[in-house]
C-alpha cells in the first residue's frame, strides 16, 4: 500500500479528504523574502487568518524550499514546540509571499509539516469562499485542479525517482490514480465552462441586436467597482471593503436609462499567474467585449500605490483586447477618503491616458458628470427631434413620440419637441420611416 497522500497547500483534497471553505480564526506564519507582504496579509485578513509572525529572509530564494534549509529548520522546530503561551501557539498554516514552486510547497511541506500557501493557493481560497453562482464556482474548480495537479505531478516525480512503479506486475502508484481523475474532472469543467461562454455571447449578441449599449467596469480588486455600478444602476449586488468580493459578472441597467447595460466582473491583482486568471477569462470578458470600458482605480491609496494598481489594471486589460478598438475612460474613485487627487490624476496622464472622472459612490461626487460622460462617450451629443402633427386620417403624433421614446433616452420634452441621447443609425431609420413627420432641429 502507497502511503496516505498528503493535503497539500489548500487543494480541497483533490478527491482525497474535505475541502475547508471557512478558514475564520485560523493562525499563520508568512516567510518572506522581497516586495511588500501587506497585499498578502490584507487577503489572509480577508479571510480571517491571523498573520502571528512574518518571517524574513534576504537573498535569492532556495529553488527547493524558499528559504534556505537552515532557516526552514528553524520554521519548522518553531511551529512543532509551540506550547501554549508561546507567540506561534496554534499555528496551523504556513504561508509563502511568492507564487512558489510546486517543488518549494512539498519541501516546505515536508519540513514544517502543516498546510503551506503561496499567493495563488491563497487566492484560490479566498476564490472559493465567495464563489456564488454555478459558473463562478466551475471556473474557481478549474484554477483549483489545475494548480493541485502541479503539485501532484511534483509529488509522482519525488515518489517515482529511482524506481519503476509496479514493475513485473502492470500496477502503478495511488497517485497517478488521483492524477488521472483530476485531468477527467477538468475535460468536464471545461466543457461545463464552454457551455457557460457560448450562452453569454449569445446574450450579448441578442442585446446588441436590440440596439443596446454596454458599460464595463474593470479594476484592481477592492478599487469600489460594486459600488459604483450600485450608484449607477441602482441594482443590489455584494459591496464589501473586502478583496474579491466580487467573482462573477453582475449585468443591470443604468437607472433612468433602459438601453445602457453595465457590467461588474471580478478584480485584477498584481502577479496573478496567467492559468488563474484564465479560469475567468469568459467572466471578464463580459466586461471588456463592451462599448464602454472604465477603469476603475481607487484614489485614496498612496501614489505609488496608486500608479501600481493602475499599470496592473492598464496591463491586464490590453493583454485580453485592442486597445486602439477599445473606448476607454479612467474613473477614480473614493474621493471622498482624501487621497491625493492631483498626484492620481498627474500618474494617469503620465500614462497616455486622457484626464479621468473624479467620483465618490458614497456622496454623489461625480456622479452626473459620469452620466453624462458615459452618454457622450456612447451616443454623441444629445440631439433634438420635432414631431409635426398630421392630417386628422394620419398617424397620431403621440405614436412617433412613443418611438422615440423606445429609440432613445430622452432628457427634456417639451410639446413635441423630444431632447435625447440615441444611436445614429437607429434615429436615421426612424427618420427615413415617419414620411417627413420627424426631423431634426
Amino acid at each position: 500500500m502507497d502511503e496516505p497522500i498528503q493535503v497539500l497547500a489548500g487543494t480541497g483534497g483533490v478527491a482525497l479528504g474535505e475541502a475547508r471553505t471557512n478558514h475564520d480564526g485560523r493562525k499563520a506564519v508568512l516567510l518572506h523574502r522581497d516586495g511588500n507582504p501587506s497585499e498578502l496579509i490584507a487577503l489572509a485578513e480577508t479571510m480571517g487568518i491571523e498573520i502571528l509572525d512574518v518571517q524574513y529572509q534576504k537573498g535569492s530564494e532556495d529553488p527547493r524550499s524558499y528559504f534556505g534549509k537552515g532557516r526552514l529548520q528553524d520554521v519548522a522546530d518553531e511551529i512543532s514546540s509551540a506550547v501554549e503561551g508561546h507567540p506561534w501557539h496554534g499555528v496551523d498554516l504556513v504561508i509563502i509571499h511568492s507564487n512558489a514552486s510546486p517543488r518549494q510547497l512539498v519541501n516546505v511541506h515536508e519540513s514544517v509539516q502543516v498546510e503551506v500557501w503561496d499567493r495563488v493557493r491563497l487566492l484560490l481560497s479566498l476564490f472559493i469562499s465567495h464563489a456564488g453562482s454555478v459558473e463562478a464556482r466551475t471556473q474557481v474548480r478549474i484554477a483549483q485542479l489545475l494548480a493541485d495537479r502541479s503539485v501532484l505531478r511534483e509529488l509522482v516525480n519525488q515518489q517515482t525517482t529511482g524506481e519503476r512503479a509496479g514493475f513485473g506486475g502492470a500496477g502503478q502508484q495511488g497517485i497517478r490514480g488521483v492524477l488521472e481523475t483530476v485531468s477527467r474532472e477538468l475535460t468536464q469543467l471545461r466543457r461545463k465552462q464552454r457551455k457557460h461562454a457560448l450562452a453569454r455571447s449569445e446574450r450579448r449578441r441578442q442585446r446588441t441586436r436590440g440596439g443596446a449599449r454596454t458599460v464595463g467596469l474593470a479594476g484592481y480588486t477592492n478599487a469600489g467597482k460594486s459600488s459604483l455600478f450600485l450608484a449607477l444602476s441602482g441594482k443590489q449586488v455584494l459591496v464589501e471593503d473586502k478583496l474579491f468580493s466580487t467573482l462573477e459578472t453582475t449585468v443591470g441597467r443604468m437607472e433612468m436609462s433602459p438601453r445602457i447595460l453595465l457590467a461588474d466582473t471580478i478584480g485584477f491583482i498584481d502577479e496573478l499567474p496567467s492559468d488563474l486568471l484564465d479560469a475567468f477569462h469568459a467572466t471578464l470578458d463580459e466586461s471588456l467585449q463592451c462599448d464602454l470600458l472604465l477603469l476603475v482605480v481607487d484614489s485614496s491609496d498612496e501614489p505609488a500605490e496608486f500608479k501600481r494598481k493602475l499599470s496592473t489594471t492598464r496591463r491586464e486589460v490590453l493583454e485580453r483586447g485592442d486597445e486602439s478598438g477599445m473606448n476607454i475612460k479612467v474613473v477614480l474613485t473614493k474621493s471622498d477618503l482624501g487621497g491625493n487627487i492631483e498626484s492620481a490624476i498627474k500618474t494617469v496622464n503620465s500614462m497616455g491616458m486622457t484626464n479621468p472622472l473624479v467620483v465618490s459612490s458614497h456622496d454623489g461626487q461625480g456622479m452626473d458628470e459620469l452620466r453624462e460622460s458615459i452618454m457622450y462617450s456612447l451616443y454623441g451629443p444629445k440631439t433634438t427631434l420635432v414631431v409635426s402633427k398630421g392630417d386628422d386620417d394620419e398617424r397620431s403624433a403621440e405614436a412617433y413620440v412613443s418611438q422615440i421614446y423606445d429609440l432613445g433616452i430622452v432628457t427634456e420634452k417639451n410639446g413635441l419637441e423630444l431632447t435625447l441621447w440615441c444611436g445614429k443609425a437607429e434615429m436615421m431609420k426612424l427618420i427615413s420611416k415617419s414620411n417627413g413627420r420627424i426631423s431634426i432641429k
